[in-house]
């Protein structure tokens, strides 16, 4: 008994040892590479791959806008640099334009060329004769000698304007005069031979000129002059012992020879004149460019009722101031409305040469 008790005591104890004993566990296999990414370790690691792969395509992003920017600031540079090639040339055809417009200037000789002779010139002075002609071809004609009769081409420069003109600066009989002393003797009266002619009327930049048709004469002491024309002057350039007359009319008269003769007749203010309205009915509305009136012309009309008379030898009035002419000057003046006055004055308010030395000359008068 003690035998079986043996024998089953550690058959008991084998039983109770097996019955302790975990089950038998299955052999570990080796984690797959899907296991693994399946695997919370690499879900954690594929969470931290997955900001680096972000990282990364931010940072291509942002390569490739900077190239972008780089693309677009080098095509603007270029675009500058076309823009300013563009301007440059604009400017350059605008600068060679600029210069064909401007004129090249005129380079001088530095010698003076030779002077030239004025030539003859047959235009008619204020005092009605060819310049070639008047006081025995003495005179120049000043149609184209800038005088006037105030600043710097008055009468005190007229001798320095052309050598033609040295008379008005050293000429001895020079005129007008004022006229005083005279010697009273029995002088023959003045023949005057006056018609009626046609006229033209002309403002020659100096006065108002009348020029006259052929065939109106005068005989002084034998010697026939013809009319060639007259004027006026404001005021008289005429005194007489000191007084001046508020105009004067020239007629200018011409011999055979070339040699002039000037009546002169004195005006007053009065009544109205009908020879002067005549004129004025006629005056040009441009200078130097005549005006031919339609109806005739008595000369006789102008003249004072008495043809007493004052001589004496003198020069033209103006330039180029020839001497040798003789001049006659009407004693009783005529008269013109204040309105007939005005209208001369409102062309030439003043254009009259101030008086010059008597110099000794002899003056006649009629008795």
């Amino acid at each position: 008994m003690r035998r079986s008790l043996a024998l089953l005591l550690p058959m008991l104890l084998a039983l109770s040892a097996q019955a302790n004993d975990p089950p038998p566990s299955k052999p570990i296999k080796p984690a797959s590479a899907k296991e693994e990414s399946s695997s919370p370790a690499s879900a954690s690691a594929k969470e931290e791959r997955k900001p680096s792969s972000k990282e990364s395509k931010d940072s291509k992003e942002s390569a490739k806008e900077a190239a972008i920017r780089a693309k677009e600031a080098l095509a603007a540079d270029e675009l500058a640099a076309r823009i300013a090639e563009r301007l440059s040339v604009i400017r350059k055809e605008k600068d060679e334009a600029a210069a064909r417009s401007v004129p090249r200037p005129v380079v001088r000789p530095s010698y003076a060329p030779a002077v030239r002779k004025p030539e003859s010139v047959k235009t008619k002075n204020d005092h009605g004769t060819n310049s070639a002609a008047a006081a025995g071809g003495q005179a120049a004609s000043h149609a184209n000698i800038h005088w006037s009769y105030k600043g710097e081409g008055g009468p005190l420069n007229w001798g320095k304007l052309n050598a033609a003109n040295a008379k008005c600066d050293i000429g001895e009989r020079q005129s007008p005069i004022d006229i005083r002393d005279g010697i009273r003797v029995d002088l023959d009266p003045i023949a005057f031979d006056y018609k009626p002619s046609r006229f033209s009327v002309i403002d020659n930049g100096h006065t108002i000129q009348v020029n006259i048709g052929a065939g109106n004469y005068i005989n002084v002491m034998g010697i026939n002059y013809e009319l060639v024309q007259f004027h006026f002057h404001k005021p008289s350039e005429e005194r007489v012992n000191g007084k001046s007359f508020e105009m004067v009319a020239h007629l200018v008269h011409k011999d055979a020879d070339g040699k002039l003769a000037v009546v002169a007749v004195l005006i007053e203010r009065g009544k109205s004149h009908s020879l002067v309205q005549q004129v004025w009915n006629n005056l040009p509305l441009e200078k130097n460019d005549p005006v031919q009136a339609l109806t005739t012309m008595d000369m006789s009309d102008i003249l004072p009722v008495k043809r007493d008379y004052y001589t004496y030898m003198g020069s033209l009035t103006t330039p180029p101031c020839s001497e040798g002419v003789l001049w006659l000057v009407m004693k009783e003046p005529v008269e013109i409305s204040p309105d007939q006055l005005a209208i001369f004055s409102r062309l030439y308010p003043m254009n009259a040469r101030p008086i010059q030395k008597n110099s000794g000359r002899l003056i006649k008068e009629s008795n």
